[in-house]
């Protein structure tokens, strides 16, 4: 198993370079935020659920999608108690000092906050030490934006 981590490590290593340079606030694809996946939907039902393009609100240079108008309000009262920490990039990445895109269903929810990882091997890694992969996590962020 260390082998893995050293692995995944190299490969985030490997990521950070100069093209990431200024890289914007929330990691979106086409400027939808988490894949269009609903972000208050992973804290009511612990499973990612499609957005619906009818259901959107801009917030943080981002488009995020809800699956239904309720959501939708939540969101907008308070977006930061729904976001994803770190932007919605891969939280183990931003723990190592770098920055990777993420996959809707790698996810974890501690102490009521939205995590989100490249994959679920790399969830799997981060899940092995949640504590302490936030706490440097939070060293790093968001500085690791401006590598």
């Amino acid at each position: 198993m260390a082998f893995a981590k050293w692995l995944i490590l190299a490969f985030f290593m490997g990521t950070a370079s100069s093209a990431n340079a200024m890289q914007p606030p929330v990691y979106s694809v086409d400027g939808i935020a988490i894949g269009g996946y609903d972000p208050v939907a992973y804290f009511d039902f612990l499973i990612p659920v499609k957005g619906s393009p009818e259901f959107t609100v801009e917030w943080n240079g981002t488009v995020w999608h809800f699956a239904s108008k309720e959501n939708m309000g939540r969101f907008a009262d308070d977006p930061a108690a729904f976001a994803p920490q770190y932007g919605g990039y891969c939280a183990y990445a931003v723990s190592r000092g770098s920055t990777a895109k993420t996959e809707p269903d790698a996810f974890t929810i501690h102490e009521g906050k939205l995590y989100l990882n490249y994959d679920l091997a790399v969830q799997r890694i981060w899940r092995w030490d949640v504590p302490g992969n936030v706490e440097a996590a939070n060293e790093n962020w968001p500085s690791v934006l401006d590598d």
